[in-house]
C-alpha cells in the first residue's frame, strides 16, 4: 500500500502512515474470496513462490525491533521460498510419512521434521484473553484535524498529519469460540503507531463502567462468566451469578441498563461508537491542562439488531461481525470514524456541571458539553495473519504520548496496572512490545535488556546511565525534545483510607437520564431484554432485588419487567431525579450513509434477468454489495454476461440482508420439502416457503423489501401489505431500489414496531 511521510511535529521524528485512501472502486465480485487468485481444479505441481495477500489485506508496518523504519516490504517478512522446509530452512522431500523402521515398522526417535512438526503444533495456542478473547481487527490511518492543537500538544493530533493505526473490536464475556452477536459490551482498542510513540486508546462501545473502582474487576468478571460447575451460558449475562452482583452492587446499574438496550446487539462494528470511558488530561505545548472525555463517532451512523434478528444470527452466522467487518473493507466501503472530544475546565475538584469526571460509571450529556470533532480514522486494510496480528496485539491504557496524561480515576489506576502484567502472562514474557504489530514507529532506545523472546540485536556494553562507556547514550529528554512529562497535578493531603468520594454514591440519576433519553421502541427492547434475561435465573430473590434497582430507574419500567416475570412491583427506595432528556443518547430518528450495505435480489430461471443484472450494478455503483439469490447455485442466462447466484433459497437467511429486493415470485424449488430443508416445511404449489420466511423475516425485523414484476403475490402469501411502511413496489428495478435506497437510510422501518411506552 502506498506509504506516505506525515508532517514532521516539532520534537519528534517523521512517522509513516498508510495514505488516507480513496474508496476503492467496488468490484462486481461479491467480498469473500479466500484467495487473491482462483485456483486450478487439478493439483498444482510447478514450484513457485508463495502467493501474495489480497489487495484488501495489509501486514503491519515493517520497522524493527526498536521502532527503526527497515524500508523492507510487508511481504518480505512472511514465508519465503517455493519448497517446503525445516524451521531452519532445510528443504523436505516428504512431510506425509513419519521415518519408520520398515514401511510396518516402528516410528525412529531421529525423525527430526515429525519431532518438530508436532512440537511446534503442540505449542501453537497462547492463552486467550480473560476478557475480550473474541475479536476482529483493521489496519487503516487516522488523520488530525488540528482542532486540539490549543489544548494538547500530542503532535499526532495536528492538522494534516497521517498516522497508522490499528484497531481491535471484541466482545467481553464470551470465549474466543463464542458467537459475535451476543448481547455483550464491545471493546474497541485503537493503537495509534504515532511519531512520539504508540498510544492506545482502549475504550468500548459504552461510556460507562460496571464498577467505580478496579479492585472491583475481578468480581464483575467473575459474576458475569459462565458459571463455574458447568461453565455455562458461554459468553451472556442471562444468569443468577450476574445478576445477584450487580443487584447487590448498583452502582452497575448505568452500565447494565445501557447492556440491556439496543447498544448491546449492534448491526455490525462499522455502527459501532467508541468511547474512552476515564476522563484524561490533556496538556497544551505551555503546560496548561483540560480535562477530556475520547468519543469514537461512526460516519455510517449508530445502529443495532433486534433481538431475535441477533438470535438467529448466533446460529446461522456466528462469525457475523467479523466477516462484515472484514467484507466492507475488501469490497472499498472502509469503515470511518471521527475522533471526538468533550472538554471541562481542569479544576481542583475535577467536576462539572455536579458530575464527577472521575467516576467512571457517569456521562456527561453532550447537550452540556458537545463533542468536538479533532479527527478522522479510515479502517482500509484488512489482516494477514489474525493470529500475528489480532491475537497477539497487545493494548495498554498506559502508553501515552506527550500531551495526553491519566487523571486520578481509580478504575483507571489499576487498569494501568492491569493490562501490562496480563502482556506478559499471556504472550510469553516482557518482550512483547517487539512482536511486529505491537512494534512502535518512533525510535525505542529503553535499556531494558534480555528476557523471553528478545529478539532485538543490542549493541553497545553500557545499558545503564548515567555512563561514559557508551558515550553517556540513552540521554534523558526535556520538554522541548517531545519528553513525555506528567501534569504537575497538585495533590491534597488526606490520609490513607479505603473509601469512595461521596458523589460516587449516585448510582441512579443517570440510568434515569438514560431511561427517559430513549424514544418508545428502544424503552420496549430494554424492557424486553430485562424480562429475557431475569427468566433465565433460577433464583427468585435475584429477580425480585433487581425489580427493587428498576423501581429506582423508573416505576414503568419496573412494572413491565415485574408483569412479564409474573411478579410484585416493589416500591422505589431512593426518590426518583427529574433530569432533562439527552437526545444523543437515543439511536432513532437521524439518517445516514448507506455505503457497505448488503442487499438480498432474489431471483429464479425465468425471471427478467435484464432487470436482476441493471439492479446489480446500480447497488454496486450506490457503493452497496449485491447478493444474488436463486434456487440453486451457478449461473442464470446465458451469453457473455450471466448473473452469478451467491445464495441458494436453502443457504439465504434474512440477517444477512439490510434490504430485500424481488424481481417476481419465484416458484417452489426441487429441493422445498422437509427431509431437505426443514425451513421450507410441507411444501405446496406458489411462492417457495424459504423465500417466504426470508420476506418474513426481513419485515418482522423491520427491514426495506421492494419489488418489481409479480412480487406482490411473495408479500400477499406472507401477509404482508402493499402499502406498509418500507414496502417499495414498482414498474421498474431501478425506480424501486431507489426507493429502497431512502428507506436504509434511517436503517429500519421503526414505524412497524408498535410501542406503548
Amino acid at each position: 500500500m502506498v506509504q506516505k511521510k506525515a508532517k514532521k511535529a516539532e520534537g519528534s521524528s517523521v512517522t509513516k502512515a498508510r495514505t488516507t485512501p480513496k474508496k476503492r472502486a467496488t468490484s462486481e465480485q461479491p467480498p469473500g474470496r479466500p484467495t487473491p487468485r482462483p485456483p486450478a481444479a487439478a493439483e498444482p505441481t510447478r514450484p513457485r513462490e508463495p502467493l501474495p495477500p489480497k489487495p484488501d489485506q495489509s501486514g503491519p508496518d515493517t520497522v524493527s525491533p526498536t521502532g527503526q523504519p527497515t524500508g523492507a516490504p510487508r511481504a518480505a517478512v512472511a514465508q519465503g521460498g517455493a519448497y517446503l522446509t525445516t524451521a531452519q530452512g532445510t528443504r523436505l522431500p516428504d512431510s506425509d510419512h513419519s521415518l519408520k523402521a520398515g514401511a510396518r515398522g516402528p516410528v525412529l526417535l531421529q525423525d527430526h521434521h515429525l519431532r518438530e512438526k508436532i512440537t511446534h503444533f503442540d505449542h501453537e495456542r497462547i492463552p486467550e484473553r480473560v476478557v475480550h478473547a473474541r475479536g476482529a481487527a483493521a489496519h487503516g490511518v487516522f488523520q488530525g484535524y488540528g482542532t486540539a492543537t490549543k489544548i494538547t500538544k500530542a503532535a499526532f493530533l495536528a492538522k494534516g498529519v497521517e498516522t497508522p493505526v490499528f484497531v481491535r473490536f471484541s466482545t467481553v464475556l464470551g470465549s474466543r469460540g463464542s458467537a459475535d452477536t451476543v448481547r455483550d459490551t464491545r471493546g474497541f482498542a485503537t493503537k495509534f503507531y504515532t511519531a512520539e510513540g504508540t498510544f492506545d486508546l482502549v475504550g468500548n462501545n459504552i461510556p460507562v463502567f460496571f464498577i467505580q473502582d478496579a479492585i472491583k474487576f475481578p468480581d464483575i468478571i467473575h459474576a458475569a462468566k459462565p458459571h463455574p460447575g458447568r461453565e455455562i451460558p458461554q459468553a451472556q449475562s442471562a444468569h443468577d451469578t450476574f445478576w445477584d452482583f450487580v443487584s447487590l452492587h448498583t452502582e452497575a446499574t448505568h452500565h447494565t441498563l445501557w447492556n440491556m438496550s439496543d447498544r448491546a446487539l449492534p448491526r455490525s462494528f462499522r455502527m459501532m461508537e467508541g468511547f474512552g470511558v476515564h476522563t484524561f488530561r490533556l496538556v497544551d505545548a505551555k503546560g496548561a491542562t483540560t480535562l477530556a472525555k475520547f468519543h469514537w463517532k461512526p460516519k455510517l451512523g449508530v445502529h443495532s439488531l433486534v433481538w431475535e434478528e441477533a438470535q438467529i444470527t448466533n446460529g446461522m452466522d456466528p462469525d457475523f461481525h467479523r466477516r462484515d467487518l472484514a467484507d466492507a473493507i475488501e469490497a472499498g466501503a472502509f469503515p470511518q470514524w471521527e475522533l471526538g472530544i468533550q472538554t471541562f475546565p481542569d479544576t481542583p475538584d475535577q467536576t462539572f456541571e455536579g458530575i464527577d469526571l472521575l467516576d467512571p460509571t457517569k456521562i456527561v450529556p453532550e447537550e452540556l458539553a458537545p463533542v468536538q470533532p479533532i479527527g478522522l480514522m479510515t479502517l482500509n486494510a484488512n489482516p494477514v495473519d489474525y493470529f500475528a496480528e489480532t491475537e497477539q496485539v497487545a493494548f495498554h491504557p498506559g502508553h501515552l504520548v506527550p500531551g495526553i496524561d491519566v487523571t486520578d480515576d481509580p478504575l483507571l489506576a489499576g487498569r494501568l496496572f492491569s493490562y501490562l502484567d496480563t502482556q506478559i502472562s499471556r504472550l510469553g514474557g516482557p518482550n512483547f512490545a517487539q512482536i511486529p504489530i505491537n512494534r512502535p514507529h518512533a525510535p525505542v532506545n529503553d535499556m531494558l535488556r534480555d528476557g523471553m523472546h528478545q529478539t532485538a540485536v543490542h549493541t553497545g556494553t553500557a545499558p545503564y546511565r548515567p555512563n561514559s562507556l557508551d558515550g553517556g547514550c540513552p540521554f534523558l529528554a526535556g520538554a522541548d525534545t517531545a519528553a513525555f512529562i506528567e501534569a504537575p497535578v497538585e495533590l491534597p493531603v488526606a490520609q490513607k483510607v479505603r473509601e469512595a468520594p461521596a458523589s460516587f454514591a449516585d448510582h441512579f440519576s443517570q440510568p434515569r437520564l438514560f431511561w427517559l433519553s430513549m424514544t418508545p421502541v428502544e424503552r420496549e427492547h430494554i424492557v424486553a431484554a430485562y424480562t429475557f434475561e431475569l427468566s433465565k435465573c433460577y433464583e427468585q430473590v435475584v429477580k425480585e432485588r433487581v425489580l427493587t434497582v428498576l423501581a429506582n430507574i423508573d416505576p414503568q419500567l419496573c412494572e413491565e419487567v415485574a408483569t412479564g416475570l409474573g411478579l410484585s412491583v416493589p416500591a422505589p427506595t431512593e426518590p426518583l431525579t427529574r433530569p432533562d432528556p439527552s437526545p444523543a443518547l437515543s439511536q432513532l430518528g437521524r439518517t445516514w450513509p448507506v455505503d457497505g450495505r448488503v442487499i438480498g435480489i432474489v431471483t429464479h430461471p425465468v425471471a427478467d434477468l435484464r432487470s436482476v443484472r441493471s439492479v446489480r450494478d446500480a447497488v454496486f455503483k450506490a457503493g452497496m454489495v449485491p447478493l444474488v439469490i436463486a434456487p440453486t447455485g451457478g449461473v442464470l442466462g446465458r451469453g457473455k454476461n450471466p448473473v452469478t447466484v451467491q445464495r441458494t433459497f436453502a443457504a439465504a437467511r434474512s440477517i444477512e440482508f439490510d434490504a430485500l429486493l424481488l424481481a417476481g415470485t419465484p416458484e417452489t424449488a426441487a429441493d422445498a420439502h422437509g427431509a431437505r430443508d426443514a425451513k421450507a416445511g410441507v411444501a405446496e404449489s406458489g411462492p417457495d416457503p424459504r423465500i417466504l420466511l426470508l420476506v418474513s423475516e426481513a419485515y418482522r425485523h423491520g427491514k426495506a423489501i421492494g419489488g418489481w414484476g409479480d412480487a406482490s403475490l411473495t408479500l400477499e402469501a406472507a401477509g404482508i401489505g402493499a402499502e406498509e411502511s418500507g414496502i417499495v413496489l414498482g414498474g421498474t428495478a431501478g425506480a424501486v431500489l431507489k426507493q429502497i435506497t431512502k428507506s436504509l437510510a434511517g436503517h429500519r422501518a421503526w414505524d412497524r414496531f408498535p410501542a406503548t411506552l
